[in-house]
Formats: structure tokens, C-alpha cells, sequence
């Protein structure tokens, strides 16, 4: 009994050893392994309710000899509540404003379910919005990327830029 107990336990240690990487069991380009790294996501809360999600994709990173004069996010919003993008563009009632480290932006551009970066997500459905949104340049190395809305607390992202 003593010596079966013993080869259970090497054999254990021997198939616990792993020689692959997590993205070696996906099928994944090395645009979709940046994005992936590059993805992030907070919770839009509202008192103690969660009322949605905000997630974000530097652009800059993935694609940086298209994305490279200003900075640009494929931003995707779920809301509880549907509300509008603030667009700087036009008069309509604010609902949600997105600022990089405190400006606004200079182009949001609304964008359906499956688009031009659907590849970059898993998960693309018809009740979250999908934004392509630019900033001007900024020269910080640290990005913050705030979503506010009248009703909810701010639901902030941080990037920092690659040493160039």
C-alpha cells in the first residue's frame, strides 16, 4: 500500500507540470492576445446597485501604426437604464460623459453590435453600445479614462503608454 501511495504522488507531480502557455489552448491572433491584455472593465454603480458595466481597448497599443496621431477606444457600455453618449457635437441633454485625464473627447463615433473591432471581444450582443471614441493627443504616460453619469458614480480605467 505504502509504495502504490508513493507512484499516485509522483505520478501527480509529473502531470501537474505544465508546458503550455493559457493562449495555447485558444486559437487566437497576436492582435486578440493584445486586446486582451489591453481590455478593461468596471462596474457603473449607483448608491449599491450595480447599473452597468463600462469596458475599454486602448487602440493605440493594438494597432499603433493606424491609431498613432491622437488616442482612441473601442469603448462597450451596459447599461440597466439605456442612456445616451454625450457627443461634443451636438446640444442634446448629457446623459454620459467620457473625459481622458479630464478632457473630452473629439470624436465618438457609435458603432453596431458586430463592427470593425468585434474581433477584439469575445462577446459582442445588441444591448450593450459599442463606441469608437477620440481623444487628443495626450503626452502623460498615465491615461485615465472616466465614465460619468448623472445618476451613477464615475467608473474609471487606467492605461499606461508603452516607452516609445
Amino acid at each position: 500500500m505504502k509504495v502504490f501511495l508513493i507512484s499516485v504522488s509522483i505520478l501527480l507531480m509529473f502531470t501537474g507540470c505544465a508546458t503550455k502557455s493559457a493562449f495555447s489552448k485558444f486559437d487566437m491572433t497576436p492582435k486578440q492576445e493584445l486586446s486582451a491584455s489591453s481590455l478593461q472593465s468596471n462596474k457603473i454603480i449607483s448608491g449599491n446597485k450595480v447599473d452597468g458595466v463600462f469596458s475599454a481597448i486602448y487602440l493605440n497599443e493594438i494597432y499603433p501604426n493606424s491609431f498613432n496621431q491622437n488616442e482612441y477606444f473601442f469603448v462597450t457600455i451596459f447599461l440597466k437604464n439605456k442612456q445616451e453618449m454625450y457627443d461634443p457635437n451636438s446640444l442634446d441633454d448629457v446623459n454620459l460623459v467620457l473625459k481622458l485625464n479630464s478632457k473630452s473627447p473629439i470624436k465618438i463615433k457609435e458603432l453596431a453590435p458586430t463592427n470593425q473591432f468585434s474581433h477584439l471581444v469575445s462577446i459582442q450582443n445588441s444591448w450593450s453600445s459599442y463606441y469608437l471614441v477620440a481623444f487628443e493627443e495626450d503626452k502623460e504616460k498615465k491615461l485615465n479614462l472616466v465614465l460619468e453619469s448623472g445618476q451613477s458614480s464615475s467608473a474609471a480605467l487606467r492605461y499606461q503608454k508603452d516607452e516609445q
